[in-house]
């Protein structure tokens, strides 16, 4: 235990001192920022073309300017932007060893290899968590900035726990880029996974099969395709569980067993 307290203190460290944080609580704050831009402008259209913040031709999508609409958007920005954002802290904590050419002086430590691979995947899994809450409070000031109307607590209830849910959903599906990371020796191979695996969880969503590819799972769960495909089976869940804990498992072997030789 004193490893691995150790072990995700240092990591902490490594992330704390780089820009990384900033950059990734910069680029997920856009999402509740563009809900609150969608909520302006449906509360009045008209207004919104004749202050030039969208064209004339512009098609708004259906919907009203209200606290269940504006925290389902957050809740869907989290599915769809959390797998691109999770993933890509994941390449950046696993695959940064590789490509900084530090990954023989961490394996040469005292320490154990499975204690740092699990100091990292604590970091990934913290990090993304506290992003989600980050983006959450900027959501709830947007919302009463843009003066949406007041709701009763069972709506902030339920939209909390969407959101909460999407995001472990998302979270669960960061180890398998960790392996990519591993395996690939860098950012590149897990950032290539990472468009692939968005690019098939839309093209799987629209073909109705959504529910059993992970990655399309937490869009859904949020709503992305609208409710009656928001009610998932238990067997999207175990996917998802079952994608993560493949990943983490391989992630743990490849570094026990792999010829490191960078």
């Amino acid at each position: 235990m004193n490893n691995l307290t150790q072990a995700t203190w240092v990591e902490l460290l490594k992330a704390r001192r780089s820009r990384m944080p900033l950059l990734t609580a910069l680029a997920f704050s856009l999402a509740p920022l563009a809900g609150g831009f969608f909520m302006i402008v449906m509360k009045d259209p008209d207004l919104a073309r004749r202050l030039g913040l969208i064209s004339a031709k512009a098609q708004i999508l259906a919907g009203t300017a209200d606290w269940p609409n504006y925290l389902g958007l957050l809740a869907q920005s989290t599915g769809i932007g959390g797998i691109i954002l999770f993933g890509f802290i994941s390449s950046w904590v696993f695959g940064r060893e590789y490509s900084d050419h530090t990954i023989k002086d961490l394996l040469a430590l005292p320490t154990p290899r499975y204690v740092i691979v699990l100091a990292k995947f604590i970091l990934v899994m913290l990090w993304s968590a506290i992003l989600t809450v980050v983006i959450y409070l900027i959501g709830l000031a947007v919302g009463a900035a843009v003066a949406l109307p007041p709701a009763p607590a069972e709506i902030f209830w339920q939209g909390t726990l969407t959101i909460a849910i999407t995001a472990c959903l998302t979270i669960a599906l960061a180890p398998p880029i960790a392996f990519f990371a591993s395996a690939g020796g860098g950012y590149l191979p897990p950032l290539g996974a990472v468009v692939v695996a968005v690019i098939l969880a839309q093209i799987i969503a629209a073909t109705g099969w959504g529910e059993y590819f992970p990655w399309s799972v937490p869009a859904l769960y949020a709503g992305m395709a609208g409710p009656d495909y928001a009610r998932l089976g238990m067997v999207s869940y175990v996917l998802v569980f079952l994608s993560g804990l493949a990943g983490m498992g391989g992630t743990f072997v490849w570094w026990e067993w792999a010829d490191q030789t960078q």
